[in-house]
């Protein structure tokens, strides 16, 4: 169990790094909602922005996921040893989040190789955004993480587990409300390793 959890922090430590390669261009960091509403910002952003560095960021972030996959369902699998349900729930909820999330991170990428590849134009981004927005539904998979993190939070802060009830901060929605008003990037991410690599330690 306490190597699925490390092998799931460890995940979400690279898959943070394959974000931060998306996020940053040679010419400055990407930000999606400001920066696609304007043409001329989102030619000079990604002026430079080798291929390969998306290419690398999308195949190794899906390995990144396939490898937090293990925490999530190990944790949810201990889970349900202590609550028949919640351990069900979680389960459930973790596939929901891990399978979708793998193909948005994928999309995401697949958005900036098809605008730099065609050209940075003003059509190749009509183009790009419009293929994003047929395919944001992908993003849905942040409420399976929802549901887990909300049903972790309450099975150990109820003392169903035999973990002390404090150990509820090890938790993605604790850490996420932390650093969600930073500038860090990555902030899923982060919030995520910090739980399994918290819950490492206490289980």
């Amino acid at each position: 169990m306490r190597l699925a959890l490390i092998i799931a922090c460890i995940g979400h430590i690279i898959c943070g790094v394959t974000d931060c390669m998306l996020a940053y261009t040679p010419e400055g960091r990407f930000d999606f909602k400001k920066d696609t509403s304007d043409p001329e910002r989102m030619r000079k952003l990604f002026a430079k922005m080798p291929l390969k560095q998306i290419e690398l960021a999308m195949l190794i972030g899906v390995l990144a996921l396939f490898m937090a996959g293990f925490g999530f369902i190990g944790l949810s699998r201990w889970a349900e040893q202590c609550s028949n349900v919640s351990g069900t729930v979680m389960y459930i909820s973790a596939l929901f989040f891990i399978v979708p999330i793998a193909a948005h991170h994928v999309l995401c990428g697949a958005v900036e190789w098809f605008f730099v590849k065609l050209g940075r134009t003003d059509e190749a981004l009509e183009t790009v955004l419009c293929f994003f927005k047929r395919t944001a539904a992908a993003a849905l998979a942040y409420v399976g993480l929802l549901v887990f993190a909300v049903t972790f939070f309450i099975l150990v802060v109820s003392g169903n587990t035999d973990l002390p009830r404090w150990a509820c901060i090890f938790n993605t929605l604790p850490f996420f409300i932390i650093l969600a008003p930073t500038k860090l990037p990555a902030k899923g991410n982060i919030a995520n390793a910090a739980m399994f690599l918290g819950l490492a330690v206490m289980i």
